[in-house]
């Protein structure tokens, strides 16, 4: 378990996807100290895996320190085992291939190794407050009037459609 919580910089987050695929959103709270800070985007066309794996990722891009360590809150399983079950070492030894989401794995993993990581799952919906926080702010992303796009998601969808139309399948 982790020795000093307050030490550490805690990071919550969460992905939604209405549809799935369909529009999403990632929420992020962030705290050390006295400092808090909230992240949301949302997505036109995405996936939910995706943005539970963007919000660690653009968490971890926005810190400004090394030093510190830093425990992350997820709720999703495909995250925190990927960490927890060193799935994602064996990925990286295979160049991410043959697996879900390799553009942003290979984004997070510079991250996962500058970085003093500890992740921690946690139920979603149990009351957890920042868990729910992450909630709102990532389904109130997805429902937003701007709308970034996932290139990642849907340039891998779009040559996967290629390759069917090429396929005559």
């Amino acid at each position: 378990m982790i020795k000093n919580l307050s030490m550490n910089i805690i990071i919550y987050t969460d992905g939604a996807a209405l549809g799935n695929p369909g529009p999403g959103g990632y929420g992020v709270v962030m705290m050390f100290g006295q400092h808090r800070k909230e992240l949301a985007q949302g997505y036109r066309l995405t996936t939910n895996n995706r943005m539970e794996l963007l919000a660690v990722i653009v968490a971890l891009e926005s810190l400004k320190r090394e030093d510190i360590p830093v425990t992350i809150f997820t709720d999703s399983q495909y995250v925190s085992k990927a960490i927890t079950e060193k799935w994602l070492l064996g990925w990286a030894k295979k160049g991410f291939t043959k697996i879900k989401n390799p553009d942003l794995w290979m984004r997070f993993y510079p991250l996962y190794k500058k970085y003093k990581l500890n992740f921690q799952w946690v139920k979603g919906h149990a009351g957890i407050p920042e868990n729910e926080r992450c909630d709102v702010l990532a389904t109130t992303a997805a429902r937003s009037s701007v709308l970034l796009v996932d290139e990642g998601y849907e340039n891998a969808s779009k040559e996967q459609n290629t390759l069917l139309d090429e396929s005559g399948e």
